[in-house]
């Protein structure tokens, strides 16, 4: 069974024995030695050993081992061809070394996914699949995963996308002149709302690369083509060979407005047809391979959606976050009796979330202001239009916490020019963030110090 995750499937960091373990274990060997005055040590210590030295911490080989078998049975689960082994585990280690860099730049800057926050993710990826969490735990450890070594991967997985959210974001700059280009022509000519489905093969450029490293790059894009060209499995060739962090997932962008995508993939496919191959693509990061999986219209937008009216909604909440001291279930609780109060009118929504509110509009009674779709989480968004004027919500989980919701007001008008230009620049910046994303990358695992001590390089 094929399990959707709304972030990429799990970019797994095993963490290293601890140093009493490896003590142990030299001591158990010297004894042994001793014991038996034999030449070999014992299995326990000649099964693990370091590959890779990444900054100041080590990847081992039962690491490696362990992301290979976990990767192979998801590929397998989704009936995608696995590269020659040798290749394969190359890929599985630079995808190692690149995550444990990333992963040491979020703990030096403070970010952490505490539990309970990894528990709402793991919950909203059981919805997302139509599953029980039990239903979804069940499902992992008959893939070969055990629940626990899965959660670990998501909190990686959540704690590098925000480390590269925080780098990248400063990264992307976009020009009142092309705001302006975008809202007086693009935004104008979209008559449709096309999405495609893309894949990419990247060779990636060293940062500060020679002429003869790019020459040695583009011969080994050259080499790929060929493969591609010849009727190579696309996804095999883009898990075997691709620099880029979608690799094992062969490539495949998934689902993607035009808009939003890379203006050099899209010019690259604009004339092809589902399942055909781009010409080679160089961009500062490397050279490109891009496939058109498929494609299709979204909606059909009969004037510029940036001038449409909008609704906009008037809210105020009480938020009450959840922390090792205040469980989900003790602010559901709590909020439940909060509710109970205004419904019977013993309170006033304003008194109440002066006084037991934790967010920063508890000053205000909670009132958040006027809100444009897409201003909050989608959770909040869901139950807040939901919501008629003056009803009062049950109590609704975000990444946040527990918050109770009203709606005081709805109105629609023309977006403001500012709303325009703030639209605008978000859709400019999906389309510059992956090419963004990945020269960060690049620039993350040529700085780091690798060190290989072993055969596998």
């Amino acid at each position: 069974m094929k399990l959707n995750f709304p972030m990429s499937p799990s970019q797994t960091l095993m963490r290293r024995l601890p140093v009493a373990l490896f003590t142990l274990c030299a001591a158990l060997g010297a004894a042994q030695e001793a014991w038996s005055q034999a030449s070999t040590r014992p299995r326990s210590v000649e099964a693990d050993s370091i590959l890779v030295v990444v900054n100041d911490e080590v990847i081992t080989r039962n690491e490696l081992e362990e992301r290979t078998r976990a990767i192979e049975g998801r590929m397998k689960a989704q009936k995608m061809a696995i590269p020659p082994y040798a290749e394969f585990r190359k890929q599985l280690l630079e995808r190692m070394i690149v995550d444990r860099a990333q992963l040491q730049l979020a703990k030096e800057s403070g970010i952490r996914v505490d539990d309970s926050m990894l528990d709402r993710a793991i919950s909203r990826i059981a919805e997302s699949n139509k599953m029980s969490l039990q239903d979804f735990r069940n499902q992992i450890e008959r893939e070969g995963t055990s629940f626990a070594r899965f959660r670990e991967d998501i909190r990686d997985d959540i704690t590098m996308q925000r480390v590269r959210e925080r780098e990248v974001d400063n990264r992307i700059q976009i020009s009142q002149a092309e705001v302006d280009h975008y809202i007086d022509v693009e935004a104008n000519s979209l008559l449709e709302q096309q999405e495609l489905n893309l894949a990419q093969i990247l060779i990636r450029i060293p940062e500060n690369a020679s002429a003869e490293q790019i020459a040695q790059r583009r011969q080994r894009a050259d080499d790929v083509m060929r493969q591609v060209r010849s009727g190579g499995d696309f996804a095999k060739i883009a898990a075997t060979y691709s620099d880029a962090s979608d690799a094992l997932k062969g490539g495949e962008l998934g689902w993607r407005p035009k808009d939003r995508l890379p203006e050099l993939f899209v010019e690259a496919v604009a004339k092809l047809k589902a399942g055909q191959i781009s010409q080679m693509i160089k961009s500062p990061n490397g050279f490109h391979i891009v496939k058109l999986i498929d494609q299709r219209v979204a909606t059909v937008a009969k004037q510029n959606p940036l001038k449409d009216t909008i609704q906009q909604t008037h809210v105020r909440h009480i938020l009450i976050k959840v922390n090792q001291v205040v469980s989900a279930a003790d602010a559901k609780r709590k909020l439940q009796d909060l509710r109970a109060r205004l419904i019977n009118k013993a309170a006033t929504f304003d008194e109440l979330a002066k006084l037991h509110s934790n967010d920063g509009s508890a000053s205000k009674g909670g009132d958040l202001g006027w809100i444009y779709p897409g201003d909050t989480v989608p959770e909040f968004e869901r139950a807040m239009d939901g919501l008629a004027i003056g009803e009062i919500s049950e109590p609704v989980e975000s990444q946040f916490g527990q918050h109770l919701i009203e709606v005081t007001e709805r109105k629609k008008e023309d977006l403001s020019q500012d709303r325009q230009r703030l639209l605008a620049r978000q859709v400019l910046r999906d389309r510059k963030l992956e090419e963004a994303n990945q020269e960060w990358l690049r620039q993350l695992r040529d700085r780091a110090y690798v060190e290989f001590r072993d055969a596998e390089k």
